[in-house]
């Protein structure tokens, strides 16, 4: 049985450990069924192509490398509910990427998680779900402003500075420091609707990073599975990410599903409410530097918990949450 405020908490220090990571979300390590991964990148190819001169051309080349270099890290945290140190590894083994963290300190929480490079969306009929870095820089370029800042010294490398300013109010922005020589993330700052930084997350150690030797794998095409509820209304450029939401901590129990525009991510849980079962107070939390709206509502006689969580504006999560319809039913607040 999920209990929704551990659930909560896990996903915070997920955050937390993803936070620097500017790549797409690792599909599962193993392809769609019925299909094979056939679809490959060659690392070695980053070796031969010109430095990136825009903001743009060195985010993508960010996202290739995340994808292809091999490198242990320390790394410092820092929000508001305090300092944590992590350890971090990225190794690919037979064309799939494996990460790892372990934070240093505080609580033993270890998380390892493998996979492919994933798609930015489902397959939706004729419409191609794009993989490639090239592809998402291109989708990210639409919702936000990218341009260079100076260059600075991160953990004893140069570093290219890229400013990442929304277009809108309903993400929040980056500063991201990348390797001059590998363009792999050294340090972000989250800055929130009001220009503040509410969280650092910084490499103090890189250990000499190796570019993969051969190629690693991209996901299939995957179709969205059936669920019978769906967010009326999102941030524009959020769409659906096919990632397997599925954990034997609670089955078919609970509803997940993540959205994305390519930098920003928003995670919705929905269960249904049985009697006896621990429930979240409906409102606003703070779980670190995330955040998570909770709503409570009715489907036909059924109680339902409605969990929107991310690090993104709170009117945003709310209006998420507030949105949810369900197919065939009327749902009462």
């Amino acid at each position: 049985m999920m209990r929704a405020g551990r659930t909560l908490f896990r996903l915070a220090v997920l955050c937390g450990i993803g936070g620097l990571v500017v790549s797409l979300p690792l599909a599962a390590d193993t392809p769609a069924s019925g299909e094979t991964a056939s679809e490959q990148f060659d690392c070695r190819q980053l070796s031969d192509w010109d430095a990136p001169e825009s903001a743009i051309d060195w985010y993508e080349r960010s996202l290739w490398a995340n994808h292809c270099y091999i490198f242990q890290a320390r790394a410092v945290r820092i929000g508001i509910d305090g300092v944590r140190t992590l350890a971090l590894s990225h190794d690919i083994q037979d064309g799939v990427e494996r990460e790892v963290a372990r934070f240093l300190d505080g609580p033993q929480v270890f998380f390892e998680r493998r996979g492919r490079i994933g798609r930015l969306g489902w397959a939706d009929g004729e419409e191609e779900a794009s993989a490639s870095p090239a592809g998402v820089a291109r989708h990210l370029d639409q919702f936000y402003r990218l341009g260079l800042g100076s260059g600075e010294r991160i953990a004893n490398r140069p570093a290219v500075r890229l400013d990442i300013e929304p277009l809108d109010g309903l993400r929040f922005g980056q500063r991201v420091w990348l390797d001059s020589t590998t363009a792999l993330p050294l340090k972000r700052e989250l800055l929130d609707d009001r220009g503040r930084v509410v969280e650092t997350f910084q490499i103090t150690e890189l250990q000499a990073p190796q570019l993969h030797d051969g190629s690693v794998f991209l996901d299939e095409l995957r179709s969205p599975p059936p669920q019978p509820w769906r967010p009326e209304w999102l941030p524009e450029g959020f769409v659906g990410q096919p990632v397997d939401t599925r954990s034997e901590r609670h089955g078919e129990e609970v509803g997940h599903r993540i959205y994305s525009d390519g930098l920003s991510t928003l995670s919705l849980f929905v269960e249904a409410i049985e009697e006896g079962r621990e429930r979240l107070i409906p409102g606003l939390h703070r779980l670190g530097i995330s955040l998570a709206v909770v709503r409570h509502l009715t489907v036909g006689e059924q109680p339902m918990q409605v969990v929107v969580m991310g690090e993104l504006p709170p009117r945003v999560l709310a209006q998420v949450a507030d949105s949810l319809v369900w197919e065939g039913a009327t749902s009462d607040d």
